[in-house]
């Protein structure tokens, strides 16, 4: 919604601005410029980029425009998880965990959190650790440079979206004056018509210019750097999970290293302790499903 807001102040702004100038909106109607600017861009960007990317920036501005990033409730859902995981090990041992992390969709302590298990990267993600801290001897500064590695990577991937529409972003500006020079070299080829002609096919190629350096910094960027922000939310999630496993490793009770990983969350999103206790301790020791395996 944001950006549709901020879109729609900015043209408003524009146009009234130019029509409070005086000037004429249909003048800044030129498909053409506007196919020659959209095309070449689109074709560079396809040339740049693989298929998966190009796949993956659309997903990335489907997720810009919803704002498609963790809330408060799936910390909530994720700390809830982690606890149980970790009070399991703890009180059991490794062995009666493997049964859970080896097939989570089968598991009642990962059904009980369908917001997580919705998300199947974090449900691989904290598998994938969970089975390293089984085994025994992988000790924590080591399994914390694997996370911080993987999480790297992870956002590598995450970023592409953003960094090749960034390009783009970069490049309308002069692709906005290949447009113009086509539109003059169309203007002089009727330099014998009269002034207002001539006039109207200069004014038509200045557009050109006008809509690379609108689009550039008024659409593309703004669009890739809503990406950026969204996508590094997301990725923030991964960092909670290390955190609170690092601290669990080095001796934390549950309850404590899920602190850990609450101070990882932005302040404006992060969920108080009462919250976490609540949400996350209590209910584990409540959950049914909890109950049963403990039986």
């Amino acid at each position: 919604m944001s950006i549709i807001i901020g879109l729609v102040v900015s043209l408003a702004s524009l146009i009234g601005g130019f029509m409070a100038m005086g000037g004429h909106v249909e003048v800044l109607i030129q498909p053409f410029e506007l196919l020659i600017l959209g095309g070449v861009a689109s074709g560079i960007f396809i040339m740049a980029n693989s298929m998966k990317t190009i796949k993956d920036t659309m997903v990335g501005l489907g997720q810009a425009f919803s704002n498609a990033a963790p809330k408060q409730d799936y910390y909530l859902a994720l700390f809830a998880l982690l606890f149980t995981l970790m009070r399991e090990m703890k009180s059991k041992g490794r062995n009666e965990i493997e049964k859970h992390i080896e097939n989570p969709t089968d598991s009642d302590i990962f059904k009980a959190h369908p917001k997580i298990m919705k998300d199947r990267e974090m449900v691989v993600f904290i598998c994938d650790y969970f089975r390293l801290i089984t085994i025994g001897n992988v000790r924590p500064f080591e399994i914390e440079a694997l996370m911080d590695e993987d999480i790297a990577s992870v956002t590598r991937d995450q970023m592409k979206p953003y960094q090749a529409l960034s390009s783009i972003a970069d490049g309308l500006p002069a692709l906005g004056i290949v447009a113009a020079v086509l539109g003059v070299i169309k203007a002089m080829g009727a330099i014998d018509q009269s002034p207002e002609v001539l006039g109207s096919l200069i004014a038509a190629a200045l557009v050109g210019t006008f809509l690379g350096i609108f689009l550039s910094y008024s659409l593309v960027a703004p669009l890739a750097f809503k990406i950026k922000y969204v996508r590094e939310k997301n990725i923030r999630r991964f960092a909670i999970v290390k955190q609170t496993l690092i601290a669990f490793m080095n001796g934390a009770a549950p309850q404590t290293a899920l602190e850990y990983g609450r101070k990882m969350i932005s302040t404006s999103e992060r969920p108080t302790i009462d919250d976490v206790e609540e949400k996350s301790v209590n209910a584990s020791f409540e959950n049914p499903a909890v109950l049963a395996e403990a039986a």
